[in-house]
C-alpha cells in the first residue's frame, strides 16, 4: 500500500499480518486523499481502517502542530470507543513524534484543556466534551484537515446531530472526511451528503448483518423467569467471558448484584457509573478477574475484547440496530461467538423489528414465539410462563382458550425430569 516504514513497522510489531476486508479495502483509497463512506459490521478493524491513512498522511507532510489547534479530528459516540481508539492510535504512532489528545465527558474537562493547549496531531472526542471546549475558545478547528466518524449511527441514536453540525461548521470545507458504520440508517444519509465529497463507498457486508461467526439464539420466556434461565446459561460456561445486555440502568445494577450473590464474578457498567468505575470494571473484564459484565448499551460500542464468547441480551432493546452493535461485542477479530437473546411477551415488538433489520429470523432455542390475540390486552411480563419442551411439545396456551389452560390464561413451567424427554438444549 505504499504505507511509511516506520507506521509498517508499527504495524508489524502490534501483530497485523494480513488486512480485513474494510481495512483492504478502504485503506487505498484514504491514502490518494479520498472521502470514504465506509460500511462494515462492528469488529472488523475499522479503527484501522481510517487510523492508518490518517497517520500515513500525517507522517508524509509533518508538521507540527500550532497550539490549540488539531490536524486530525475523530469523533466517536460513547468515551469507551473514544478511549478504545485512541489506545489503538498511540500504538501506531510510538516512537514518532505525533501526538494523540483525547477529550471525553465523565472526567475534569481543564486538564484536557491543558494537554490540548499545545497543539495535537489527532485529537479523538465524543461530541458533547468537544463542544464544551470549543465554547470556552480552548481549541481552534480551522486547520483540521482530517475529520473520521466513527459509529456515526449510534451518534444519531444518541441525539448529537445537533452537535455535529455545530463543529462540522468550524471544520475548514477543504479536508478529508471519512465516516464509518456498521449500519445505514436513513437519516445517515443526510450526513453522508453533508460531510462528504464525492466519496468512495466501501461497504463488506450489507447494512445491519451480523458478523459471520456469531451464532444466534432466542429464548421465548417470562419476564419474571429470565434471572433463572440466565444464572442457568452462564453456569455452563463460568470459565468464559459474558456480556449480559440490560435496557435500564436500575435495572442492570440488580440484576450484577443478583449474579454476584449466585457466585458469579461480575461487574456492571451504565450511566450511573463514574468514568473511574467504568474503566475498573472493564479492565478487570478484559484480565479476565471478572466473567461476566453487566451493561446497558453505553458498553455496546468500542469494548474490543476479543475473548467474549457469549453476548446476552437479557433485554432486548429499543433500537433494532443496537442489537447488531450488541452482539458485535463477540465474535470479533475471526474468532467464534454466540448471541443469545431473551424475549418476554412484551418484547415481541422488538425482537421482529430485529429480525427486519437482520433479514432473517433468529433460531429459537427454547418456548414458542409469543402471539398477541387481535383485541386481547398484551400479555405482561409476569406471567404466562413458559412451558419447556421437546419435539411438538411446550406451546403456550392463550389466554382463556383451549383444553387444560389454567384460568386467565396462566401455563405452568414444567421442567423435565432426568428419563423424560423435552429437555432444553442450551448454546
Amino acid at each position: 500500500m505504499g504505507l511509511p516504514e516506520k507506521l509498517l513497522a508499527r504495524i508489524e510489531a502490534m501483530g497485523f499480518k494480513d488486512p480485513t476486508p474494510i481495512q483492504s479495502h478502504a485503506i487505498p483509497h484514504a491514502l490518494q486523499g479520498r472521502d470514504v463512506l465506509g460500511l462494515a459490521q462492528t469488529g472488523t478493524g475499522k479503527t484501522v481502517a481510517f487510523g492508518v491513512p490518517l497517520i500515513a498522511q500525517m507522517m508524509q507532510y509533518e508538521r507540527k502542530p500550532a497550539p490549540k489547534t488539531v490536524r486530525g479530528l475523530i469523533l466517536a459516540p460513547t468515551r469507551e470507543l473514544a478511549n478504545q481508539i485512541s489506545q489503538q492510535l498511540q500504538l501506531l504512532i510510538e516512537g514518532s513524534s505525533m501526538k494523540v489528545g483525547l477529550v471525553v465527558g465523565g472526567v475534569s474537562i481543564n486538564p484536557q484543556i491543558q494537554r490540548i493547549a499545545r497543539g495535537t496531531d489527532i485529537l479523538v472526542a465524543t461530541p458533547g466534551r468537544l463542544l464544551d471546549i470549543l465554547d470556552r475558545r480552548a481549541l481552534n478547528l480551522g486547520s483540521c484537515d482530517f475529520l473520521v466518524l466513527d459509529e456515526a449511527d449510534q451518534m444519531l441514536d444518541m441525539g448529537f446531530i445537533h452537535a455535529l453540525r455545530k463543529i462540522a461548521a468550524l471544520l475548514p470545507t477543504e479536508r478529508q472526511t471519512m465516516l464509518f458504520s456498521a449500519t445505514m440508517p436513513k437519516q445517515m444519509n443526510e450526513i453522508a451528503s453533508s460531510y462528504l465529497k464525492s466519496p468512495i463507498r466501501v461497504e463488506v457486508s450489507p447494512p445491519g448483518k451480523a458478523a459471520d461467526k456469531v451464532t444466534q439464539e432466542v429464548h421465548f420466556i417470562a419476564k419474571a423467569e429470565k434471572t433463572a434461565l440466565l444464572k442457568e446459561l452462564l453456569s455452563k460456561h463460568t470459565d468464559e467471558r459474558s456480556l449480559v445486555f440490560g435496557r435500564t440502568k436500575h435495572g442492570s445494577e440488580k440484576l450484577m448484584k443478583t449474579l454476584e450473590k449466585a457466585g458469579f464474578s461480575t461487574a456492571s457498567i451504565h450511566g450511573n457509573k463514574s468514568q473511574g468505575q467504568r474503566d475498573r470494571a472493564i479492565a478487570a473484564f478484559k484480565s479476565g478477574q471478572i466473567k461476566v459484565l453487566v451493561a446497558t448499551d453505553v458498553a455496546a460500542r468500542g469494548l474490543d475484547i476479543p475473548d467474549v464468547k457469549h453476548v446476552y441480551n437479557y433485554d432486548l432493546p429499543n433500537v433494532p440496530d443496537a442489537y447488531v452493535h450488541r452482539i458485535g461485542r463477540t465474535a470479533r477479530a475471526g474468532k467464534d461467538g454466540a448471541a443469545i437473546a431473551f424475549c418476554s411477551p412484551d418484547e415481541m415488538g422488538e425482537l421482529k423489528d430485529i429480525q427486519k433489520v437482520l433479514g432473517t429470523t433468529i433460531p429459537v432455542a427454547s418456548g414458542t414465539p409469543w402471539e398477541v390475540q387481535p383485541g386481547a390486552k398484551k400479555p405482561s411480563g409476569g406471567g404466562g410462563n413458559r412451558r419447556r419442551g421437546g419435539g411438538g411439545g411446550g406451546q403456550r396456551r392463550s389466554a382463556g382458550g383451549g383444553d387444560g389452560a389454567k384460568p386467565g390464561g396462566q401455563s405452568r413451567r414444567r421442567r423435565s425430569g432426568g428419563g423424560g424427554g423435552g429437555n432444553r438444549t442450551a448454546a
